[in-house]
């Protein structure tokens, strides 16, 4: 007999899962599975929207399944549909649409919600969003940007955080006059310190983009933009939120489920009812952020593993945290941490800045490993220092080279083309590709990118290292 496995959310998280669930157990002969999806799409990488509204992507091209995936892959899947209610001691699942479906083994891939702050005017009666406001979030949600964002017109992003300020460089680079109000001194205070803060809001400046740091909206004008608690204003025809997300929660809550900030859940992402798991966004696990892609595969992988009986001993054990913007223009990477300052005797910390070129470098070393790093247009040292950090390994002795990106453990320069990476060092971290996992991949048969992000899913998550695999092809193309 199969398990019945009822996937709640057809998200990053929930699609993903599915993946691996039907990679081991391909024919369905261990596992049946259903997900259930609430939005009327097939699922879509989220992380991706930015380039939507940017342009530079079509909403078909951030799509992780065609039309007829669930068909190939024996999936009951059902989208447009909402799960309404968890009867835990039926073990069934009640549906928007008056259906039931019935469950051995329930996930929770529900994901999370935007946030709106307690702005007046910024929200109708039933809390959501006002005409003129709109949260960033779905691709129903980059419909409605780019519909009331026209060209030349004056836009207002409240929040200077990652996606605040992947919004605001996708509409000016659409021509919109864009304002970013964010209450703290810097953006992304959460990944950067001041100094990085500074010069990456520099940076986007010159692009196009005006920022109002240290200030909160007050009131929302409709038609007219912020009002905002100093006493000024920001003239905005549209206002886009990006102030945060809260973990999705409510059919756990309703269900008795323990909930804190988010589904607590253990090492085998179980929840307080064993026979439900949770993932991704809507899970609260020690060792892992919310809001990020890297946390939702990884433990997908675990938990197809538990599912399927594949590996019973697998566990999650949590995952290191590495921030990218994707911001065209931009090349910034935040890790570990970065709010260290030399003023701690147990860290080393080496810093540089170099406002005038959009440039700022900061090295934290602990222990002779690197314990966290911000890279602002420095991608070499970007690389280098991302590898030391993913396989724990000491760092050169001489930091500033390491901060330039020109040394390698063991004393190696840094590799001037794709040749001299080594064949375990990571190039896609989203899906943990190695350099040696291309070349494998590449001599099987996958000789472009495409058929590479197929076969090994590089560039399919956060899109970051897309340059890197391009690079790889090319140099195996003319070396094959």
């Amino acid at each position: 007999m199969t398990r019945k496995v009822v996937v709640l959310g057809y998200g990053m998280a929930g699609a993903r899962l599915a993946d691996e669930i039907r990679a081991r157990d391909p024919e369905g002969t261990r596992v049946t599975l259903t997900v259930i999806g609430e939005e009327p799409h097939a699922a879509y990488n989220r992380v991706l929207l930015s380039a939507v509204v940017a342009g530079t992507m079509r909403p078909e091209m951030v799509r992780l399944h065609d039309a007829g995936w669930a068909a190939a892959h024996n999936v009951d899947l059902r989208t447009d549909v909402k799960a309404e209610h968890i009867d835990r001691a039926a073990r069934r699942v009640r549906l928007g649409d008056g259906s039931t479906v019935d469950y051995d083994a329930l996930v929770l891939a529900t994901g999370s919600r935007p946030w709106l702050p307690p702005v007046e005017g910024l929200t109708l009666d039933d809390g959501t969003p006002a005409p003129g406001v709109v949260t960033f979030r779905t691709l129903d949600d980059c419909d409605r940007i780019l519909d009331a964002a026209k060209a030349g017109a004056p836009v207002a992003v409240l929040g200077g955080g990652l996606l605040g300020l992947e919004a605001a460089r996708g509409l000016a680079g659409r021509g919109n006059l864009v304002t970013v109000v964010h209450p703290v001194g810097h953006v992304m205070e959460r990944q950067l310190d001041a100094g990085a803060g500074g010069v990456l809001a520099k940076a986007l400046g010159e692009l196009g983009i005006d920022f109002k740091l240290g200030a909160g909206a007050a009131r929302y004008l409709p038609g007219d933009g912020l009002k905002l608690d100093d006493g000024s204003k920001v003239h905005a025809d549209l206002v886009v939120v990006s102030t945060g997300v809260r973990a999705e929660t409510t059919l756990a809550v309703d269900a008795g489920l323990e909930v804190d900030r988010g589904v607590l859940v253990d090492d085998a992402l179980r929840t307080s009812d064993g026979r439900i798991h949770a993932i991704g966004d809507c899970a609260q696990h020690p060792g892992t952020v919310s809001g990020l892609v890297e946390p939702a595969w990884q433990q997908a992988k675990v938990l197809a593993d538990l599912l399927t009986g594949a590996d019973v001993s697998a566990r999650y054990r949590g995952t290191q945290v590495i921030t990218k913007l994707k911001a065209r223009g931009i090349d910034l990477t935040a890790l570990g941490d970065v709010h260290t300052d030399a003023a701690d005797p147990d860290a080393e910390v080496v810093c540089l800045t170099d406002p005038t070129r959009g440039r700022y470098a900061k090295l934290v070393v602990r222990g002779e490993r690197v314990a966290g790093a911000i890279l602002l247009g420095a991608p070499d040292a970007a690389a280098n220092i991302t590898h030391l950090f993913d396989r724990g390994v000491p760092v050169p002795e001489d930091r500033l080279a390491v901060l330039l990106g020109r040394a390698l453990p063991g004393g190696a320069t840094v590799a001037s083309s794709p040749a001299d990476i080594p064949a375990a060092a990571v190039v896609c971290r989203c899906n943990s590709v190695t350099k040696g996992r291309l070349v494998e991949a590449f001599r099987a048969g996958a000789t472009d990118v495409t058929e590479l992000a197929s076969v090994t899913r590089a560039t399919t998550g956060c899109g970051s290292c897309r340059d890197a695999v391009c690079g790889i092809a090319d140099w195996l193309a003319t070396t094959a």
